[in-house]
């Protein structure tokens, strides 16, 4: 058994690569809630709904999220009456969020609501969100002059912004008060070994750990935790993880991953890139493990998977 923290478009090339690999029914995987938004009246889950299309085989692997052959016409229609349109949704994409927003009006749980959508894909991992409570990341944003900076949505900084402008700090709303998802912590503790997916540290695996008992949990199995960095030769493959970790006073670097790590994880994976900093991520307290990790394809990922499993 194979229990995984992910999040975002990284973590769901790994979990496919994992499903290829092992029998997907004998893996979990624990997906980051915490950039969940409300649009346009409607719940949008995006990581979720990234590993969901990916393992569904319907995501769009050009943008690397939404769906394949999507059509914009509601964004379209909605944009001639001036409408909030920067966090663009697909019409069939559109389907997932009414689906979710009706089932919590009837009283649905987010974990109830992730099953009834991983079903419907034919997903054949076990998908949990990291809590069926509110946690909300919120970034805090420099302004133009002193003491002029603002906090701001995960996904108004990530999507509307571009996460251009420079951070200056990131907190996780509501964390303290939630609870992990029913089967998160059983999933943990009984997993042969659990993998921290090639996700950014600060926003996509942080909030899974924010929620009280996750990172004790992670840290009680630390001799059995294998995390892959999501930085290659010190630049994210995708996403702002690069110019958050330099921005928050980490190293952008397979080193500066170890660093956040150690206390987590006992093996890291890194890049071939990466090779000379093994020294470094071992002086850190963290066994390196290299070897190629960008996943260009199915191939490379499963290959990865491989060495993640037998790492």
């Amino acid at each position: 058994m194979l229990t995984a923290l992910a999040g975002g478009v990284g973590a769901a090339r790994m979990l496919r690569g994992l499903a290829g690999v092992l029998d997907p029914a004998a893996i979990t995987a624990v997906v980051n809630t915490a950039d969940d938004v409300v649009l346009h009246g409607l719940h949008l889950s995006p990581d979720l709904d990234t590993v969901v299309y990916t393992l569904g085989a319907g995501s769009d692997e050009e943008r690397g999220w939404g769906l394949a052959g999507e059509t914009w016409t509601v964004m379209e229609a909605l944009e001639r009456y001036g409408g909030q349109t920067w966090f663009r949704l697909g019409d069939r994409d559109l389907a997932t969020h009414l689906y979710r927003t009706q089932r919590f009006a009837e009283q649905a749980t987010l974990s109830e609501v992730t099953a009834e959508v991983a079903a419907a894909w034919s997903v054949g991992v076990r998908l949990l969100p990291m809590s069926d409570d509110r946690v909300e990341t919120r970034i805090t944003v420099a302004g133009p002059g002193p003491g002029t900076s603002t906090e701001i949505g995960f996904q108004e900084w990530f999507v509307g912004r571009r996460h251009s402008v420079a951070v200056e700090r990131v907190r996780f709303d509501g964390a303290e008060a939630a609870h992990p998802a029913p089967g998160v912590l059983a999933a943990i503790n009984e997993a042969d070994t659990v993998v921290i997916c090639p996700s950014n540290p600060l926003v996509s695996i942080a909030p899974i750990l924010a929620v009280p008992g996750i990172a004790d949990a992670v840290r009680a199995r630390r001799d059995d935790v294998v995390a892959v960095s999501p930085i290659v030769a010190g630049a994210a493959l995708r996403g702002p993880a690069d110019s958050l970790l330099r921005e928050l006073g980490h190293e952008s670097s397979v080193v500066g991953v170890a660093h956040l790590y150690a206390s987590l994880a006992a093996t890291l994976v890194v890049d071939d890139a990466d090779a000379e900093l093994a020294p470094g991520v071992e002086a850190a307290g963290m066994r390196c493990v290299v070897t190629p990790t960008v996943m260009r394809g199915r191939a490379e990922a499963a290959a990865l998977a491989r060495v993640v499993v037998g790492g």
